[in-house]
């Protein structure tokens, strides 16, 4: 997503300055390529040569400068850019934007850009309060500007209160959303993610390996793509995704009666969640001492939350996984046609870099026709706009 990207990062005066530098790094690893145009203040808090150092490029710091003597320096950096970014955006800042003063190389390359804007905001929380300076963010949100508010708590200038910068993953993630389409706009995509816990005792349950990476994904990537999201998740340890309603729940049962819920309302379904098949047949209500269990413990079958989706289908696009460690490929075709699917995802959970517990996957996509694509070893992210992508596709066929 972020990949060749050509990005500005604006850094104006204040504390948050340092944070910036995280920015960059985030950025770069990512892929993108950085171009850091610095307010004469924000050098009073950090170097340019720090910004240069982690973004490979020269840092811009002057208003009058030609490149190879024929190029008006702002407007080139305004034409190149794909994504202008201010971070952290001051009071001061944010007012002359509105105003539309451009007096330093920042606000000129913010004038004469057609990239979209991000400003991440970052100052007391009394300035961030006062009436011009909300009146001043208002003007530039109806003019197209785009905004990450900042978070509350504790700030550099002793107060409590919001005007702190959001965090950086949260900021990249906005940029994510920014250059991505949004081809998904009229979309209610709702989205299946993680296990389930099936309780044996007050203290013992039966699940599986899946982290809810893949789900978390897709509701990321979906989010960007303009749809309305919900996800619903078993037991997990990521953070939730910004702008996207979350539903929590632990068993089979609790994600049926959710997933059914949401359903009608939903134009497509992403089915990512790894459903526990069975569950305990007795629920023990105390700790089961060693002494007391069975040599056998019984088992009983957990509702097939897809299938029953399946015979609700009507024209929303439903998408199954096919987590398998044999036969991949028949096993896969047979839950396409006896789920009713649209499209399965299909992977060895066997194979290196694939399946449960890690950042990766390798998959093959199966559709109703019989065509086959086949995916190399990618990020989970990035699989996820790949999916998109080919459920886009179904949408218009």
């Amino acid at each position: 997503m972020l990949k060749d990207r050509k990005i500005i990062l604006g850094v104006t005066g204040g504390i948050a300055a340092y944070k910036a530098a995280e920015l960059v790094r985030e950025l770069f690893r990512a892929g993108a390529e950085v171009q850091v145009i610095m307010t004469r203040s924000a050098q009073a808090f950090v170097t340019p040569l720090t910004f240069q150092t982690l973004s490979g490029n020269q840092v811009t710091t002057e208003l009058f400068n030609l490149i190879e003597e024929s190029k008006i320096r702002h407007v080139a950096l305004a034409d190149k850019a794909e994504a202008l970014v201010i971070a952290p955006a001051t009071a001061n800042i944010i007012g002359k934007i509105a105003a539309g003063i451009a007096d330093d190389m920042l606000t000129t390359v913010v004038m004469a850009t057609r990239a979209p804007i991000l400003l991440a905001p970052a100052m007391n929380v009394h300035m961030w309060e006062n009436p011009i300076c909300q009146e001043n963010i208002a003007k530039l949100r109806s003019r197209g500007y785009h905004f990450i508010d900042p978070e509350a708590g504790e700030l550099a200038c002793g107060y409590e209160g919001k005007g702190r910068l959001a965090e950086i993953p949260a900021i990249v993630e906005e940029i994510r959303t920014l250059l991505s389409p949004k081809d998904f706009s009229e979309e209610k995509v709702l989205v299946t993610a993680g296990p389930t816990e099936e309780p044996l005792d007050p203290v013992r349950f039966l699940t599986n390996r899946s982290s809810g990476r893949m789900g978390f994904a897709l509701a990321r990537a979906a989010r960007r793509r303009g749809a309305e999201v919900t996800l619903i998740s078993g037991p997990n340890a990521l953070p939730v995704p910004q702008k996207v309603k979350y539903v929590p729940v632990r068993s089979a049962d609790q994600m049926r009666e959710a997933v059914l819920n949401h359903l009608q309302n939903a134009s497509i379904l992403l089915m990512a969640a790894a459903v526990s098949d069975y569950r305990p047949k007795k629920t023990s209500p105390e700790k089961l001492k060693k002494s007391l269990l069975e040599t056998v413990l019984e088992l009983e079958l957990n509702p097939d939350i897809l299938a029953e989706a399946g015979k609700k289908k009507d024209s929303r696009i439903i998408v199954g996984f096919a987590a398998e460690t044999e036969n991949l490929l028949q096993n896969a075709r047979e839950k396409l046609k006896k789920k009713n699917l649209d499209l399965i995802v299909a992977n060895d959970v066997t194979l290196p870099g694939a399946g449960f517990e890690v950042e990766t996957n390798i998959v093959k996509l199966l559709d109703r026709s019989g065509k086959i694509e086949e995916l190399p070893l990618m990020s989970k992210e990035d699989l996820a706009d790949r999916l998109l992508d080919r459920v886009a596709r179904l949408r218009k066929s």
